[in-house]
């Protein structure tokens, strides 16, 4: 068996770091009162606010590359893992399904397989990023919806996901692998990409304000509803994912507000933080060939596990949105 380090020396892996939700978690790591080594796996860390912490590192490692995966765990040799990597937009899954399938399962292979081959299995806890697509087509009687609900998943990337998870279900029976799956439901926060709903909103009404387009909003369906969480509530509860013991290996815990918001009454509260007149335009290309009418969790498993629960409000995760992405436009980063 490995020799365990000392808690003062733990190093904490995160796959997908440069991304939103890697860059906020990467963020509430490095703001905690401790000596934990971060290790960001990412494309770019050149943005990153936090890249000249000696506390963090980036590395540049191809997840699809086994070898490389291998030789990086192999040298890290992290105590926590948190897996975040994926093609994580669902509209684009439609366009892209076979590589949307290939990239999030094989890299999530090779990270598993250089955890077991290098002798990390019984050392390393791991922490497996599910999403509350995975359930796909909810029945009203069935919200809010339990992790012991069955999946009718709605597009490739929750397909994606749900065999992510099972993955993680058989390298835990078959070798042990310490793995924690969380299936996060919609998330938003400053640093979302425009692909999806809520961010492209902002964007748009960031480049009204500063005349930069004409004042037209072009929206998807805004008769579903959806249960949104704070990024970097989300993130919080990743953490004690691995931290609370109560967090059994081999479980799955839901992540979300409880809540469910119709699109249209979110853009309201969007509009209703700016000043702009503008027409809000339906645009067929922005809605997905399948739409799931309502999402809805309990997250009442995490919550007798951890105590974790949102804080933040979905007005203060809007207004901290806009204001991202009026940034962007004024420094020209759009």
């Amino acid at each position: 068996m490995v020799e365990q380090r000392g808690k003062e020396r733990e190093t904490i892996l995160i796959t997908g770091g440069t991304g939103f939700v890697g860059g906020h978690l990467i963020d509430y790591i490095l703001s905690q009162p401790s000596s934990f080594q971060v290790v960001g796996l990412g494309r770019s860390s050149a943005l990153h606010p936090n890249r000249n912490n000696p506390r963090l590192k980036f590395y540049q490692v191809e997840l699809n590359d086994r070898v490389a995966v291998t030789a990086l765990l192999d040298e890290v040799r992290p105590n926590r893992i948190f897996h975040l990597a994926a093609q994580s937009f669902p509209g684009l899954s439609f366009a892209d399904p076979t590589g949307t399938l290939n990239n999030n399962l094989n890299t999530t292979l090779n990270l598993f397989e250089a955890v077991r081959t290098v002798g990390l299995a019984e050392y390393s806890r791991i922490l497996s990023a599910g999403s509350g697509d995975q359930y796909g087509f909810i029945l009203p009687e069935e919200l809010p919806v339990l992790e012991t609900n069955p999946f009718r998943p709605a597009n490739p990337y929750a397909v994606s996901k749900i065999t992510q998870e099972m993955l993680g279900y058989q390298y835990f029976r078959s070798y042990g692998l310490q793995i924690i799956t969380t299936r996060a439901f919609n998330h938003l926060g400053p640093g979302q990409s425009d692909q999806l709903a809520v961010s492209s909103f902002a964007r748009q009404l960031a480049l009204i304000e500063a005349g930069q387009i004409e004042p037209v909003l072009k929206v998807g369906n805004l008769e579903a509803r959806r249960d949104y969480t704070d990024v970097r509530d989300i993130v919080r509860g990743y953490w004690l994912a691995l931290d609370a013991k109560e967090c059994k290996v081999g479980e799955v815990y839901n992540l979300c507000s409880g809540q469910s918001y119709k699109m249209a009454d979110i853009l309201e509260l969007l509009l209703n933080l700016t000043n702009c007149t503008l027409t809000v335009l339906f645009d067929p290309s922005r809605a997905r060939p399948s739409d799931i009418p309502q999402i809805c969790g309990d997250y009442s498993k995490f919550h007798q596990a951890t105590g974790w629960q949102p804080q933040i409000q979905l007005e203060q995760s809007l207004q901290d949105l806009l204001d991202y992405w009026r940034n962007r436009v004024k420094v020209g980063t759009v």
